[in-house]
């Protein structure tokens, strides 16, 4: 939003000073106001992303609610099968990464993020993985997926680094 806002106070300077010009009679310049483009709305639900890891696991992404660490239905679901995973890759470390869309402080994001990571950790270890395999790093809102406020529940996630 901080973002959002600065941008439309520069385009509205950029305009002031446009219109201000010396030498530029008052109707060479027009501004042009278009109608807000809507976006589509996010679904419902969103789909974990599941991509191979240098180890061969394809462990999908967790995602969260805004402003919540606690682990969700859909997300229960991925953590089983990613936790499954785990187990049978011996000797493989795993890394979760937490992340948040940007909505709130840098440092309020990264101390969220954080609390997703460990309660994915958590999670995780109640359903058998070693918990000397799990480590845990958050990213905050540092390594959005979307920059589209309509799309930041893509944002607010667990991914899976994975390493032999």
């Amino acid at each position: 939003m901080r973002r959002t806002a600065a941008v439309i106070a520069s385009l509205a300077l950029g305009v002031l000073f446009i219109l201000t010009l010396p030498g530029c009679p008052k109707k060479c310049v027009t501004p042009v106001i278009d109608e807000p483009v809507m976006l589509e709305e996010p679904e419902s639900e969103v789909v974990p992303v599941v991509e191979p890891t240098p180890a061969g696991l394809k462990l999908a992404t967790a995602y969260f609610d805004f402003d919540k660490s606690d682990i969700r239905a859909d997300a229960a679901t991925v953590l089983k099968d990613n936790a499954d995973q785990i187990k049978a890759a011996a000797g493989t470390m795993v890394t979760i990464e937490g992340h948040c869309c940007p909505i709130g402080t840098s440092e309020y994001n990264m101390a969220l993020g954080q609390r997703r990571a460990e309660a994915t950790k958590v999670y995780l270890v109640k359903l058998g993985v070693d918990a000397s395999r799990l480590s845990t790093i958050s990213y905050g809102e540092e390594r959005p997926v979307t920059q589209v406020e309509a799309q930041y529940d893509k944002n607010r996630r667990a991914e899976f680094k994975a390493a032999k």
